[in-house]
């Protein structure tokens, strides 16, 4: 598959599929290389969207053509979603509407690999689980699911959808990144999510009235709609438990991963008699990999409470993640659609990786030593080296960020100390952020701060990715994991010996400089460097269809950063609103088209001002 538009609409002949010898890496295991159900559901799609979409209510129809028929301007700029959001949505649609595919032995009628059995679905409500590369727009498919479940429910009568809507986030990272999404409902309002008042005769924008409800910060709780955005943690079931032998002369047992420090309940309001009908969103949801987890737990007895309430349990459970994968590495069956991180490194949406070739690699070795710092002084050199060509390149556009893992916060410290005392621009300019296993920064690494100081500890953390940034690296244990996604990390240096056993996937180590700083027709490059057995654990990608690409690095080598281009503002004679207005013009409107538009215009006048 060549490099694509991220625009255009795919068949499912044209995705990537796994070859032979990737299938004999695996030993035949297709359901650690695809979702068992993903190839028959995109069949199934493409024939629905052709056929009009049949079999769709005139709600979802409505806000389909809105979505993908139409032109989108955000100011000046043309706006489509990617091809990838739309199945995403299309697909959840069709299974909930269209295919009426809500329980296990519906969506076993998609499966392609024979070997799905009902044991395998371990919820007894309606679960869809949405695979996206990291860096991909999964926040965008979240946010299109709760605007189609608030009008269905709205405008559709004897709908089962909801307007009540719980966002999960795995840590207060994650939760802050979905915040300035959520906040103030912008996302819905300054992108195209909602239609005009009047369109198709509906008043959708004055009838989209929903609360948000951030964490325990709860306002009064309305009959038009909620948003409860909060931290997993909230929710966890915390009633007394029955009375029995052993609760009665051993006392209850702890709760497992409950933070009772946090003031309010949320739980016992989503619990409670105001809220009877909920659609639940879990971003970063490869968490809910065992049906003993207190997370899986505590959405079971929510949807368990919703059943005795309205007679109906939890409406759908929507989940997103880059690697819904158990443990033993099988992919989630309950995955209805598929946006792989090798099909987004062809089309561009992402970073692509680039890793130290042969020759460099041989020019540097792990030492023996029991001194972290000169055990790795080598890695730790050559990422500084690579993030340095770097920040020469877009120092004037962005402060890049160069990104290391280490595997203990002794280490990190060790790290951070070292980038300060060898290297003068890092004077000052590295961040070390301790997490504890919720992802929240860790206060005991802390303890002599105040309070404001671990809020600006917080805010640091969140604010690195401005353009003129004050920090210029960041050393963490944890944070590779999940959740902290960074346009600006452009160099990331893996100290951990990872093995087999480790419980985090390849594409969660590099998932945090995926991000792209720059537009979607800029190529970018995140140069990844670290141990044997970190670029190995990397590389095992491959698999998976991702092809690295691999280059000459350290001293005297040429930087990999992307070539910037500017509107050269600097000539009185140029009108670029008109300019924008007559490409607009010359283009025939089709969503499809709008980043041929973009490049038309750009290149009337470009300057170059960085190679």
């Amino acid at each position: 598959m060549k490099i694509s538009d991220p625009f255009k609409i795919l068949t499912p002949d044209e995705r990537w599929s796994p070859t032979q010898s990737q299938m004999d890496a695996f030993q035949n295991a297709y359901e650690k290389l695809l979702p068992p159900l993903v190839h028959k559901i995109r069949l199934a799609v493409a024939e629905w969207r052709d056929d009009g979409y049949q079999g769709a209510s005139d709600t979802a129809k409505s806000l389909m053509t809105f979505w993908f028929g139409h032109e989108h301007l955000i100011g000046q700029r043309d706006f489509s979603f990617f091809f990838s959001q739309r199945e995403a949505i299309e697909s959840v649609i069709y299974l909930y509407e269209a295919a009426k595919a809500r329980d296990k032995y519906e969506l076993m009628r998609f499966d392609s690999s024979e070997r799905v059995s009902t044991g395998m679905f371990d919820e007894t409500w309606t679960r869809y689980v949405v695979k996206m590369a990291t860096g991909t727009g999964k926040t965008k498919v979240m946010g299109l699911t709760l605007v189609w479940s608030y009008f269905h429910k709205l405008y559709e009568t004897d709908s089962r959808l909801s307007k009540n809507f719980l966002v999960i986030a795995p840590n207060i990272i994650v939760l802050n990144r979905l915040r300035r999404d959520f906040d103030g409902l912008k996302m819905f309002f300054e992108e195209p999510f909602i239609p005009e008042n009047g369109f198709d005769g509906k008043d959708w924008k004055n009838d989209f009235q929903l609360t948000l409800h951030i964490q325990d910060n709860l306002k009064p709780i309305t009959e038009s709609g909620n948003i409860f955005l909060s931290n997993i943690h909230r929710v966890f079931f915390d009633e007394e438990p029955e009375q029995s032998f052993e609760t009665t002369f051993l006392g209850a047992k702890p709760k497992p991963d409950a933070d009772t420090s946090k003031g309010l309940d949320l739980g016992k309001i989503l619990r409670s008699d105001k809220i009877k009908e909920l659609l639940v969103l879990n971003d970063e949801a490869h968490h809910i990999h065992d049906p003993k987890l207190a997370w899986f737990k505590s959405i079971e007895d929510i949807s368990n409470k919703l059943k005795l309430k309205s007679g109906s349990g939890i409406s759908l459970q929507a989940d997103f993640s880059a690697t819904q994968k158990h443990n033993k590495g099988a992919i989630f069956v309950q995955t209805i659609c598929d946006y792989p991180l090798v099909e987004a490194i062809r089309q561009n949406v992402v970073k692509s990786p680039v890793l130290p070739d042969e020759a460099s690699r041989q020019k540097i070795r792990e030492k023996d030593s029991s001194d972290f710092i000169e055990r790795y002084r080598d890695y730790i050199h050559l990422g500084y080296l690579e993030w340095k060509k770097q920040y020469e390149e877009l120092k004037k556009h962005k402060t890049p960020i160069l990104f290391i893992m280490a595997m203990s916060t002794k280490e990190a410290d060790q790290a951070a100390a070292f980038l300060e005392k060898e290297y003068p621009l890092m004077k000052d300019a590295v961040l070390t952020i301790h997490t504890n296993k919720s992802g929240e920064i860790k206060e005991s690494a802390t303890s002599k701060k105040h309070k404001d100081e671990l809020e600006k500890l917080r805010k640091d953390a969140d604010d690195i990715d401005k353009d003129r940034s004050s920090y210029k690296a960041v050393v963490s244990v944890l944070m590779l994991r999940e959740g902290w996604n960074v346009r600006n990390v452009t160099t990331i240096v893996g100290l951990r010996p990872y093995k087999a056993q480790a419980k985090i996937l390849p594409e969660q180590t590099i998932g945090r400089g995926l991000r792209k700083m720059f537009s979607l027709d800029m190529p970018e490059k995140l140069v990844v460097v670290g141990t044997a057995n970190f670029l190995e654990f990397v590389e095992s990608l491959k698999t998976e269809g991702v092809e690295f690409q691999y280059s000459t690095m350290g001293k005297g080598s040429k930087g990999k950063s992307p070539i910037i281009v500017e509107v050269d503002k600097e000539n009185p004679n140029k009108d670029l609103d008109a300019l924008n207005d007559l490409n607009r013009k010359r283009q025939k409107p089709n969503h499809r088209t709008h980043q041929s538009r973009r490049k038309t215009a750009q290149r009337v006048h470009l300057q170059t001002v960085c190679r």
